[in-house]
């Protein structure tokens, strides 16, 4: 384990709550509930979406893809920590970690463009009601969700291509699960481009997509005041604010991550820090976005109920 060589180092510690075991018991309770909550919520709008040709429609293929994101998120890492909440210093293979950290930083990305899109969404819906099937085409729709995934597969390449190679023998992170900031943190070898690409490429992929939603929501806030009707006001501030919610605790929780000055050390701030973004919101899409909605509960009366009494 002691010398420079990336090779030395096989498998990392994971510290997580390892020093208290009270807290690491209600966290296997609370993991527990938010992942069948996330996985069950998730799955269940892919299926729907696909299932009901009512929902055949570009605002719930977007949320479909979200839903098909978060439930990618879910299953990354939170099995893998429901174990751990069992063992002392619970460890993890080079590669498993490698795997673990670049789907998660993969999947978090195409999640960062996808609320911007599905705002967009939002904005041709309620400011452009009269042309939004010609913007909101079919062909419109799928470059979008290509995009995000292009946008997120460049991103992880370049941070595959500037991972630091030497650890001397450091394996001790101070974290949950494998995640980008604690990793560099263990590094011998220079990180200093790492650490510019890592804030650069948060200011491009996270703060300029949360500026477009900021302006995006005010511009449609702008517009539902001038809606007439006071249910028709009521319902789309209910919409808007339910979207916005997730959006604050998703983009603030990363900027707050990967913008402020980074210690030395991982804290037990920062794992909270990332059990927001990378956990909470993954159970929280399916419950504001979809599973409130009237036209959700129609299509799961009409996919499962129905067939349940036949």
């Amino acid at each position: 384990m002691g010398t420079p060589n990336q090779t030395t180092v096989t498998e990392f510690i994971l510290i997580g709550f390892s020093g208290h075991p009270q807290t690491q018991a209600v966290l296997f309770s609370f993991f527990s509930v938010v992942y069948l909550i996330s996985t069950f919520g998730n799955g269940l709008m892919v299926v729907l979406i696909i299932a009901d040709s009512h929902l055949h429609s570009p605002m719930y293929f977007f949320l479909g893809t979200l839903c098909s994101v978060d439930f990618v998120i879910s299953n990354n890492a939170l099995p893998e920590i429901l174990i751990n909440c069992f063992f002392y210093m619970p460890t993890i293979s080079f590669y498993r970690c490698l795997v673990q950290m670049y789907v998660g930083l993969l999947f978090i990305v195409m999640e960062c463009v996808l609320l911007a899109v599905m705002a967009y969404d939002r904005f041709a819906a309620i400011c452009r009601p009269l042309h939004y099937t010609q913007i909101m085409s079919w062909r419109f729709c799928s470059g979008l969700v290509s995009l995000s995934v292009i946008l997120a597969l460049l991103n992880m390449l370049i941070n595959i291509l500037l991972r630091p190679t030497d650890f001397c023998g450091r394996n001790v992170i101070n974290h949950l699960a494998c995640e980008l900031q604690t990793f560099l943190k263990l590094a011998c070898s220079d990180t200093r481009i790492s650490e510019l690409y890592v804030q650069l490429s948060t200011l491009i992929l996270v703060v300029s997509p949360f500026g477009f939603i900021a302006l995006t929501y005010g511009r449609i806030g702008s517009a539902v005041l001038g809606i007439r009707s006071t249910q028709g006001r009521k319902k789309a501030f209910s919409t808007c604010s339910s979207h916005l919610t997730v959006v604050t605790i998703f983009y603030g929780t990363i900027i707050i991550m990967y913008l402020r000055p980074q210690p030395k050390s991982s804290s037990d701030e920062e794992k909270v820090i990332a059990l927001l973004y990378g956990v909470l919101t993954s159970m929280l899409n399916p419950l504001i976005y979809s599973l409130r909605n009237r036209d959700v509960k129609r299509a799961f009366s009409s996919v499962f109920v129905r067939k349940i009494s036949e």
